[in-house]
This record gives C-alpha cells, sequence and structure tokens, in this order.
C-alpha cells in the first residue's frame, strides 16, 4: 500500500509506484470519484476525448450541424 501526506495547501505528491499504475506524469489530470461516502477512486484523465469514439456503437441516425444548432437555438429561446 502506498500512502502520502497532505501539506498545509492541501497538495500530496502521489508516489511513484501509484503514478506508473496509473500512467500519468507531470502535467497529466488526475480525477477522484467517490464510490461510497469518504471513499474514493482516483482516475488518469490522460485520454484524449477522441478515445470515446464508438463506445456507444454505431450512431442510430445523424443530425446535421444546422440541425443541432436550431434545436440549442429553440431550447436557449424558451429558457428566457
Amino acid at each position: 500500500m502506498s500512502a502520502a501526506t497532505v501539506t498545509s495547501k492541501g497538495q500530496i505528491t502521489i508516489p511513484v509506484a501509484v503514478r506508473d499504475g496509473l500512467g500519468v506524469g507531470a502535467g497529466d489530470r488526475v480525477e477522484f470519484v467517490e464510490v461510497a461516502p469518504g471513499r474514493y477512486e482516483v482516475i488518469a484523465a490522460t485520454q484524449p476525448v477522441a478515445a470515446l469514439k464508438g463506445m456507444f456503437g454505431p450512431a442510430k441516425r445523424s443530425v446535421s450541424l444546422d440541425a443541432m444548432n436550431a434545436v440549442i437555438a429553440r431550447r436557449g429561446a424558451s429558457a428566457k
């Protein structure tokens, strides 16, 4: 088990073994996800958004940018 100490500024240094396991380095982002009260998972947020492509299977129908913009404009106007 690896451990770290929280500084007075709320910072920690992630141990090398944990950084290696997460595949993170200097400048990478990590996310803290609450999985239960008082319990968190640390997740490396190093994947580009393009890596999500295909996660939900092929699109059932395509929508043009003009159609999307029209819907956004209608919703925005109705919210006022």
